[in-house]
């Protein structure tokens, strides 16, 4: 009797041990399935997160997404075997949008913030910038430093490296949708100025631009672009070896060619 006790417990143990086995396995199987690059695979579909912000992410006359970001992020969809699809998101709500997989990645000239950084899983940076006041060209000669902005109501975009640049000089401003938007209020003469990325202030303002009246001064700050994936995403990586790919291959290069952009790259 008791050799069958102890047989008898030693044939539970190997079950439980098998059991125990069999968990792990399922476990495996979670993390293999929680894989950003899997679960984008699945669906078939890579959605990007953007604002209307030239010349990063514009619409053409037939309203197709173009643009530096627009066209990297094709190039990065094709090396996942997906289709890319666009989505214009409020950039205050970037990092929501982003958790609950509206999106699967931001990328729209974002400037890697402390608070970005915290909030997403971001590439190495690709593109350096910097905020600029942007000023009708007629008045533009009055104002030489910040101390100068300190009476003027200047439009900035809610969310963005721009309005923070305001909030740290202690300038007045409004926060308004997009980039886009605050230059729009400066040409109707609604805010005095606006503080902007470097790049889009290059490609829409002075001669043969959507504001060839307005121009822009001194730089408030100095920053890097990134592209924003979910905390813990596997697919940030992925990127930063498709950014090695393609700026040796010529492509990164190329598309900055095309949008003007090519001295900011940043060497991967």
């Amino acid at each position: 009797m008791k050799k069958l006790f102890v047989a008898m417990m030693s044939l539970f143990l190997l079950v439980a041990m098998i059991g125990c086995s069999n968990n792990q396995s399922d476990d495996s199987a979670t993390l293999t399935a929680d894989s950003d690059i899997a679960y984008i695979k699945e669906k078939g579909k890579l959605i990007v997160g953007i604002t209307n912000f030239e010349p990063m992410d514009y619409p053409d006359a037939n309203g197709e997404w173009i643009g530096f970001d627009a066209d990297m992020a094709r190039a990065i969809a094709k090396a996942l075997g997906v289709e890319v699809e666009f989505v214009e998101i409020e950039w205050d709500n970037k990092i929501f949008e982003l958790q609950n997989k509206s999106i699967d990645v931001v990328w729209n000239g974002m400037t890697l913030t402390d608070e970005v950084k915290k909030s997403m899983a971001c590439t190495n940076p690709y593109l350096s910038n910097a905020q600029v006041v942007v000023l009708k060209s007629s008045v533009a000669d009055q104002y030489a430093d910040v101390e100068s902005l300190k009476a003027l109501n200047i439009a900035v975009e809610s969310g963005s490296a721009g309005e923070a640049a305001a909030t740290e000089n202690g300038l007045n401003f409004t926060a308004l949708g997009s980039q886009a938007d605050a230059l729009m209020e400066v040409a109707a003469g609604t805010s005095d100025a606006a503080i902007i990325d470097l790049l889009i202030a290059s490609a829409m303002t002075g001669e043969k631009t959507s504001y060839p009246d307005m121009t822009f001064k001194f730089e408030l700050t100095e920053e890097v672009y990134g592209v924003g994936c979910r905390v813990g995403s596997d697919l940030a990586a992925f990127i930063n070896e498709q950014f090695e790919t393609l700026q040796n291959n010529g492509t990164m290069e190329n598309i900055a060619k095309t949008y003007g952009v090519l001295q900011a790259l940043v060497q991967q």
